[in-house]
């Protein structure tokens, strides 16, 4: 009798029949050194001059003081690092890796040899060749290849290939080999399962999200704050592949479930978090930026209960906005206002919604019992149809209640208490301007938007959005009334679009029928809306304001592609609805839907978040 003995599974090194193989055909041993040296050795070029000259932007020329896309590359080649370490199960490191490492590993890596690869060929395009570049541009080169390398010569279990068909045509058989290289490469960066989480004290969790919350602000405020193009574009890419290894790395998974555990500190640590951006500013120039973004992420939150939650698709929502900035702006007491009224500020937000949410009951009224492409066709209809009322009731074509084109200008900056938003004050010592008073005053509205949001869909007609979403029949059957709660939902969605254009009117100084269009290269508008809350992920509270947070920065730091700049970005949301269907942070329900063999979560909020 013969005993066989095999070696223990382990996340870093699946084994099936016969020994895995990386990519790269290099032993394990060697693929996990040339990884962990490359990477510690892309950590120490960016404290080396990678130019001679300061002509190339972020001053690159400087040792021992990493500059512009220098921290970038810092930063990822750390990340990579402090992967590759931990795949070698050193003690005290393994919290880094809960999913497993060696997919992390390797996205990590391709993080820092696209950074370090696109800032060396910017040099050398803008200076003139290669012969510009300093030692440690190349040695940065080098050893970010010599990482990658390693970390695709790193084991996986390969998918069994289907056999081919020898009749098959030679298009058949490139279709079937293309879909094989596909699975094998989706295999190289699958991840395990995560390791259980100990217990942690509460005020470690917290901690946590203190932790978590400060590195969001972080990257935020140095987004925001890019300085050139280049910059720019080196962030996109070391962002995007950093979070794509912290989540398969299993991070992201684990701190959501941390705050998951405390939602209620996790919204005040992101409000507070969000507060204190203004103080991170110099001035007040991307505190524009930030309440532009914020007011345009409110309404995607408020299009969210539409859309997410109730499951209908409404393509004028902006005309809602548009109400609300139209109310306001009219009893703002504006030179330009043909009321000639004045009301303070609180009573003009409640008044902006309360009409909001009438033109909201009378165009839903008729037309939710309609479902699908119907539905998206009237919605889209009242949009134009608000926006070319309020291009008509200009005195000539119609009464005199807009100004046409020329819209409500000279609209006063509020005063709340005393306290005016146009001036600049002086808060805990830090001066903030005009349109850090507005950032201010909108994340308090955000925060209600917020409140709403989870409250109602924690509630019994959240509940019954959701039904409705999933099978409006089945909903029917069970007793629910489908045409109210989607009444109501339509209701609350234009409400909130109103109290946010109330604020919104206040901010622009003007408004006017062009900001109120289905489709425009500036945001909020319809398609840039709805275009958020799939992106950001729809049914979610974070999923929105992330989406509309990069939509509206996004294209803002790409105007440097001229007419290239809707190319650019539209073949970004392509690709990203190519391979993250769901969104960026997915409702858990509808991930499962487009990820049959993800494991479920362990617990399912009424929402589904």
């Amino acid at each position: 009798m013969t005993t066989q003995i095999t070696a223990p599974e382990t996340p870093n090194a699946p084994t099936t029949g016969s020994a895995p193989t990386g990519l790269i055909p290099l032993p394990e041993h060697i693929g996990r050194a040339l990884a962990t040296g490359g990477a510690l050795l892309t950590v120490a070029s960016a404290f080396l001059a990678w130019t001679w000259t300061s002509a190339f932007p972020g001053d690159l020329t400087v040792y021992g003081y990493p500059g512009g896309l220098q921290v970038l590359v810092l930063i990822s080649g750390a990340l990579t690092a402090l992967f590759a370490l931990s795949s070698y199960t050193i003690k005290g490191l393994g919290w880094a890796t809960p999913a497993g490492a060696d997919a992390a590993i390797k996205l990590a890596a391709l993080a820092a040899f696209g950074t370090t690869w696109y800032t060396v060929l910017a040099i050398s395009a803008k200076l003139g060749g290669v012969v510009n570049l300093e030692p440690g541009g190349y040695l940065a080169a080098a050893a970010s290849l010599t990482a990658l390398l390693g970390a695709l010569a790193l084991p996986f279990e390969r998918p069994d290939p289907d056999p081919i068909d020898p009749e098959d045509s030679g298009w058949n058989q490139f279709k079937h080999t293309t879909a094989h290289g596909k699975r094998k490469l989706q295999a190289a960066f699958a991840t395990g399962t995560i390791r259980p989480l100990g217990k942690l004290p509460s005020y470690a969790e917290i901690l946590i999200i203190i932790a978590a919350m400060a590195i969001g602000l972080t990257v935020f405020t140095y987004g925001i704050g890019t300085a050139y193009d280049e910059l720019f574009i080196g962030f996109l890419i070391t962002v995007g592949l950093c979070f794509t290894a912290l989540l398969k790395a299993g991070l992201v998974a684990r701190i959501s479930a941390i705050t998951s555990k405390h939602r209620n500190i996790t919204m005040i640590g992101a409000f507070v978090a969000a507060a204190a951006f203004p103080f991170t500013q110099s001035d007040d120039q991307y505190a524009t930026i930030g309440v532009y973004i914020l007011i345009f992420a409110t309404v995607a939150l408020g299009l969210n209960i539409v859309v997410g939650l109730a499951g209908l698709l409404d393509l004028g929502y902006v005309a809602f906005l548009g109400v609300g900035a139209y109310t306001a702006a009219l009893v703002s007491g504006s030179p330009s206002s043909p009321l000639h009224i004045q009301m303070p500020f609180w009573a003009s937000a409640l008044l902006g919604a309360l009409v909001s949410m009438i033109f909201g009951v009378l165009i839903g009224a008729p037309t939710l019992r309609l479902r699908g492409d119907y539905l998206a066709i009237v919605t889209l209809g009242f949009g134009e149809i608000f926006r070319i009322a309020v291009l008509n009731t200009d005195g000539t074509s119609g009464p005199d209640i807009t100004n046409g084109s020329a819209g409500i200008s000279s609209i006063p900056n509020l005063n709340i208490l005393g306290f005016d938003f146009g001036q600049e004050h002086t808060l805990l010592g830090f001066t903030i301007g005009r349109f850090a008073n507005y950032f201010l005053l909108m994340l308090l509205i955000t925060l209600v938007v917020v409140i709403v949001f989870r409250r109602s869909s924690d509630s019994r007609i959240g509940r019954a959005w959701i039904a409705v979403r999933e099978d409006e029949t089945a909903a029917r059957a069970m007793g629910i009334n489908g045409f109210r709660v989607k009444l109501v939902a339509f209701a609350l969605g234009a409400t909130l679009a109103g109290l946010a254009g109330a604020v919104q009117a206040h901010v622009t100084y003007t408004v006017t029928p062009e900001q109120y269009m289905f489709a425009h290269v500036v945001p909020p508008n319809s398609a840039f809306l709805l275009a958020a809350v799939v992106l950001g992920g729809m049914g979610t509270i974070s999923g929105p304001l992330v989406g509309a947070a990069l939509l509206y920065l996004i294209p803002a730091k790409l105007q440097f592609l001229g007419d290239y700049q809707l190319l650019a970005f539209g073949l970004a949301l392509v690709l990203l609805m190519r391979f993250r269907p769901e969104g960026l942070i997915p409702n858990r329900r509808r991930q499962l839907e487009f990820h049959e063999n993800t494991e479920a979560p362990a617990a399912l909020s009424k929402a589904g978040v």
